[in-house]
């Protein structure tokens, strides 16, 4: 892939994954946001293009799916979101993502997004999908019940149960309730991006890795859909090759995103404005209080006021597990700290993540 235009532990840690896999976006308010701009449209009297839109969101009943059996739902004025990027492997997804067609859907990026009272401020928690926890036992939104699983790799909850699977195994492994619920899938992360015209990112050092096909020299380059795909998904051409190094590129990504929202300009520019809120609108697979535009609109007016600097990214606690270098698990002790600390709306103590595993891709996106 040509480099884009410079415009405007434990144990053995270093082991590589033999197999690369995909990780998906991090999009959060970019498909709020999306989303929330038809309600400008509807205003200037195209009201149609709402109730088209309306249509576009796929929404899941996460509450009737898990019943009472969850974590207390404290009203402190706080919110928690898991927000999982997803890959099918199937059409659109199959291209972007380059699995193989096997009918079966993966979460391969998830996140703990935190917005503290009065919404001015957020941390983000991503969890390593690799990570072995013990899985609880669900139901998901058909109606099938799945057994529990002890060691299973976290991201295999989605791959079994779906969306009701996955928010009750974090609320399991975090005592936190899941105020809601965003999936964003691979094909329509790329589409998103490129209708924001792109993201621009720094590089301190050149990335080149085939498995990503992305090649990128060392600077400033506006990144289109594809390669901003790449980018997020690369593991083997930038530090150790880990998937808690990508996470770290996922992080960097996620801020300059944030960054080209801000400053995009779409209610100024209609036509924009529309190509991206029908975009996010067909993107984006939320619980059912969010599965509509004006729901949205609502939520993504809550973030309006947090920007990148405004925003905190860790990793959740982890160390490598001595008997597989492909795997992680949890640091109990340094997680309960971080969750307490969300459940009482505070800040993440910088002690919740020292000495535990990162990987080593840190400052190479900046």
């Amino acid at each position: 892939m040509p480099d884009s235009e410079s415009k405007p532990g434990r144990g053995r840690a270093r082991g590589r994954r033999r197999k690369p896999r995909s990780a998906g976006s991090k999009a959060l308010r970019v498909a709020a946001w999306g989303a929330a701009g038809v309600v400008v449209l509807g205003g200037t009297g195209l009201g149609y293009v709402y109730f088209k839109l309306d249509g576009n969101i796929k929404s899941v009943d996460i509450n009737q799916a898990l019943g009472k059996d969850r974590p207390r739902n404290v009203d402190n004025g706080s919110q928690d979101i898991l927000v999982l990027g997803s890959d099918s492997r199937a059409g659109a997804n199959k291209k972007a993502g380059g699995g193989i067609d096997d009918g079966s859907a993966r979460s391969d990026t998830a996140m703990i997004v935190h917005i503290y009272k009065g919404h001015k401020k957020a941390s983000v928690v991503s969890i390593p999908r690799d990570t072995l926890v013990d899985r609880p036992a669900c139901t998901d939104t058909r109606g099938t019940t799945h057994p529990a699983q002890h060691h299973a790799m976290f991201n295999s909850a989605y791959s079994v149960g779906g969306a009701a699977c996955a928010v009750k195994t974090v609320e399991s492994m975090t005592g936190i309730r899941m105020d809601h619920y965003i999936e964003v899938d691979f094909s329509g992360f790329e589409k998103l991006v490129d209708d924001l015209g792109g993201v621009r990112v720094t590089t301190s050092k050149a990335i080149d890795d085939p498995d990503s096909h992305l090649k990128l020299a060392a600077g400033t380059h506006t990144l289109n859909g594809k390669q901003s795909l790449g980018l997020v998904r690369t593991r083997h051409g930038v530090g150790d090759g880990s998937d808690l190094g990508r996470i770290q590129l996922q992080q960097a990504f996620m801020k300059a995103l944030m960054d080209q929202v801000e400053h995009i300009g779409v209610f100024s520019n209609p036509k924009k404005l529309y190509e991206l809120a029908d975009t996010a609108t067909n993107t984006v697979t939320t619980d059912s209080e969010l599965g509509s535009v004006k729901d949205l609109y609502s939520f993504a007016s809550g973030l309006k006021g947090i920007g990148s600097k405004d925003m905190k990214m860790v990793t959740m606690p982890v160390q490598y597990d001595t008997a597989d270098a492909n795997r992680v698990l949890l640091d109990k002790t340094k997680a309960q700290t971080v969750w307490d600390a969300l459940k009482a709306d505070r800040a993440i103590p910088r002690a919740a993540t020292e000495g535990t595993a990162t990987g080593q891709a840190d400052g190479v996106v900046k």
